[in-house]
């Protein structure tokens, strides 16, 4: 008679190890941070504004060709309209956009210079003259020059062809990649923040542009990583942004004096800020297909004088039109410290089961 093998009894559960323990702590942690940092931060979404909204509020950019909006800046001479344009491959064109409607009403194209290479930024002068940046380097600061484009505001606004100036512009300490450009509002004189993952630098170029030679910019300051920047109408403030916030300086004398926080949205990959033409508010962008431009109003420049936050959270919109979440720096801070909390756990998780498994097949 053949006996029938019986199946092991099951093996007891061992309790939770500290590890896990802590794991499960830690755990709850984050998500009663994440939860905390959602409630306080995130606001419902804005519906966008209909025609005959308030001008310079948050606004859709509504336009179907303008799918990597990479700058923007308020203009001078037309209440509510924000100069925009493309990445690199759209062409001379730069857009003006209605902040009451989101709806584009000119497409400039500028006669009279080369070929765009890699347009990051534009600005309005004192003289109400635009600025374009074709700044950018995306092989990491390879080409030994890039170029600037201006043209007048147009008093009339619709599509038009309009003559530009090219200025060609080098960096005395070599190539960079850039994606800021500010024109002081009192002088004209024209800056450059660099692009780097080590910080980038603050360059000025010469009291007056020449079209005849070469710009030369120089440093004068040091920048930490820098997607866009803009002066403050009066200009005693430079506010600089980048993917995961902002912050501002005292202008003093055209060179950058004390820092200030400022408050920002976590937009999607944030690429533009301007102030508003009245000087009481920051607007905010990024790249991509119908994406929005978030108003962020201003305390007032007492409390950044003496070091404090330039702007007040309380009326950020933190959520765009398309459902993607917005957080202020707070926020980001939080969300920050719990990722790195879960990526330390899994590192330090997966470094003790290696150990425990070398141990089970010596």
């Amino acid at each position: 008679m053949r006996l029938r093998r019986l199946p092991h009894p099951p093996r007891p559960s061992r309790p939770p190890s500290r590890l896990r323990r802590a794991a499960a702590a830690l755990a709850l942690a984050v998500a009663a941070a994440l939860t905390a940092a959602s409630t306080v931060v995130l606001a419902p979404a804005a519906p966008a504004f209909a025609v005959g909204g308030a001008a310079d509020q948050s606004f859709t950019i509504k336009d179907p060709r303008i799918t990597e909006s990479s700058g923007l800046a308020a203009s001078h001479i037309h209440p509510g309209i924000y100069w925009t344009h493309n990445d690199s491959g759209d062409g001379p064109y730069v857009y003006a956009v209605d902040s009451r409607t989101g709806e584009t009403v000119a497409r400039i194209t500028m006669r009279g210079v080369g070929t765009p290479r890699d347009v990051e930024a534009i600005s309005v002068g004192p003289d109400d003259d635009v600025y374009v940046g074709d700044i950018g380097d995306n092989l990491g600061g390879s080409w030994d020059h890039v170029w600037i484009y201006r043209f007048h505001e147009p008093k009339h606004l619709g599509d038009q062809t309009v003559d530009a100036t090219q200025f060609t512009v080098k960096y005395a300490d070599g190539p960079r990649n850039a994606e800021s450009l500010m024109v002081d509002p009192n002088t004209g004189r024209v800056y450059i923040a660099s692009k780097n993952e080590d910080g980038g630098g603050l360059y000025e170029g010469p009291a007056h542009l020449t079209s005849s030679g070469t710009n030369i910019f120089r440093r004068i300051g040091d920048v930490p990583w820098v997607t866009d920047g803009a002066f403050s109408p009066d200009g005693k403030q430079l506010v600089l942004r980048s993917y995961l916030g902002a912050y501002g300086y005292q202008w003093q004398h055209g060179r950058l004096g004390a820092k200030f926080s400022v408050d920002a949205p976590l937009q999607g990959q944030s690429e533009s800020v301007t102030y508003t033409r009245d000087g009481k508010a920051l607007m905010f962008g990024y790249e991509g297909k119908d994406s929005r431009v978030q108003r962020v109003d201003l305390k007032g420049t007492d409390t950044a004088s003496k070091g404090g936050s330039l702007t007040s959270p309380g009326r950020t919109e933190n959520r765009t039109a398309s459902g993607s979440g917005g957080m202020s720096s707070k926020g980001n801070a939080v969300v920050g410290a719990a990722v790195v909390l879960v990526v330390l756990l899994l590192f330090f998780g997966f470094k003790r089961r290696r150990r425990s498994s070398r141990r089970k097949h010596r």
